[in-house]
């Protein structure tokens, strides 16, 4: 079954503080093991722990490489600079071929891939289509990214930092993960951002990154920026976000079904934590309940009652028109339909056929009712249909009109006298006591003599 994911960015988001939160949640760490064993790259392990963070008990996620890296020396990334840093995984900034040849002498050799090196190496690794579908899809986001914060054609776009062993990994284990819960709806409201500046290979630039401000701008991330010296938000982490979000407003009322927190690496004046939930919208029903309106000036009576006949077939709840003066001072009708969300194609389809009109309103609502059956009891009259309807008091029993009709004529009788005999055998079946229907009537209108 489908999931829908929260993303609580308090503290910004990056690649392990991802993969760490979901293992968290319950992504089935074996079948992460499996997935990364089979990337044809080398030079790396991964670690999975767990860590106090805040005095909370979280999951970490870290790639152990062969080589030295400088993603969490906080020396390296702030010197002669007074801020604290707070990501746990690399900036992913893209360098034109043979660019940081002195840099790579000091790490031990990250190696230069382009897009298509990187999309060739997740290909061949054992992991689903979908998850290998949204790895490519993360690294497209951030090698589009770059290429505008570099000013380079997109075929000279080479990652340094993001197109190492660590990054890829890190991209894969989050696509795995997703794919192993199943969770195709994800929800993040906002991502807190820090202030200043971190050195990079580039040199010292300003936070939000480059990287992670066209990102945000290209997908519609809502940045929260917040008074903390440091970059909570690195571009794979952006990157992440875009590619998985489908909305960002939480419903009004939803349940928490399971949390997931993970872990990030360096040091902030807040816990650096992810914090994901599985949450389910107690504000939707079975499909939902919404109104379908449309105002017609130019339909002829006869058409209108044929349209409502057809609505009803189809499953609308309910169909009435209302008398309106419409533009003009011209008299019409507003039709009003109210259906199902699973009725609402076909009923808007016949809208459409049956009358002039060329727009259809959609509202959907909410609704309250009571809990009800629809029965047939044998009467002195004959098989009556009824619905049976309960409340905390008791029963109320309606008898269904074309039944009435149907014994009415069967038998020559007045349509309220034949109703009331229906009525009065149905309570008398249902067990509905002559106490309980005195304190029923206490909310009906009192008959007149």
């Amino acid at each position: 079954m489908s999931q829908t994911l929260y993303l609580e960015c308090y503290s910004g988001i990056s690649g392990d503080m991802t993969v760490a939160a979901l293992l968290d949640l319950g992504a089935d760490q074996s079948v992460l093991e499996t997935a990364l064993k089979s990337l044809p790259v080398t030079g790396f392990d991964i670690v999975i722990s767990r860590v106090k963070k805040a005095g909370l008990d979280v999951c970490d996620f870290h790639v152990k490489l062969d080589c030295d890296n400088h993603d969490h020396d906080m020396a390296y990334l702030h010197e002669n600079h007074h801020h604290h840093h707070g990501d746990e995984h690399g900036h992913s900034h893209a360098s034109e071929p043979g660019e940081h040849e002195h840099q790579e002498k000091k790490t031990h050799s990250h190696d230069h891939r382009g897009l298509l090196d990187i999309v060739a190496i997740i290909n061949q690794a054992a992991i689903t289509d979908h998850a290998k579908a949204l790895a490519i899809r993360i690294f497209s986001i951030i090698a589009d990214a770059e290429t505008k914060a570099h000013g380079v054609p997109s075929e000279q776009v080479h990652f340094h930092e993001v197109g190492a062993v660590d990054s890829i990994v890190d991209i894969v284990a989050v696509a795995v993960c997703l794919d192993n819960l199943d969770i195709h709806e994800v929800i993040v409201p906002e991502v807190y951002e820090g202030r200043g500046f971190v050195r990079c290979q580039h040199g010292i630039i300003p936070i939000p990154v480059p990287a992670v401000t066209h990102i945000a701008a290209r997908h519609g991330l809502n940045l929260h920026l917040t008074s903390t010296e440091g970059e909570l938000i690195t571009p794979t982490g952006a990157a992440i976000v875009a590619a998985i979000k489908t909305g960002d407003q939480l419903p009004k009322q939803f349940a928490i079904e399971k949390t997931g927190m993970g872990a990030g690496k360096r040091t902030y004046d807040r816990p650096s934590l992810l914090r994901v939930m599985l949450i389910t919208d107690k504000t939707k029903n079975s499909g939902g309940i919404f109104k379908l309106e449309s105002n017609i000036d130019d339909c002829s009576g006869e058409i209108l009652g044929f349209v409502m006949e057809r609505l009803f077939a189809a499953g609308a709840r309910d169909v009435h028109y209302t008398p309106v003066y419409m533009k003009k001072n011209r008299p019409g009708y507003l039709l009003n339909v109210i259906c199902k969300k699973d009725a609402i194609a076909e009923l808007e389809q016949i809208i459409f056929e049956e009358t002039t009109t060329i727009g259809i309103r959609r509202i959907q609502m909410e609704s309250t009712g009571l809990r009800r059956t629809v029965k047939r009891i044998l009467t002195s009259l004959g098989e009556a249909q009824v619905k049976v309807c309960e409340l905390e008091s008791g029963k109320r029993i309606y008898p269904e009109y074309a039944s009435v009709a149907e014994l009415c004529q069967k038998h020559q009788m007045a349509y309220q006298d034949a109703y009331h005999i229906i009525k009065k055998e149905c309570e008398a079946a249902e067990g509905i006591s002559q106490r309980t229907l005195v304190e029923l009537n206490r909310f009906e209108l009192p008959l007149t003599s």
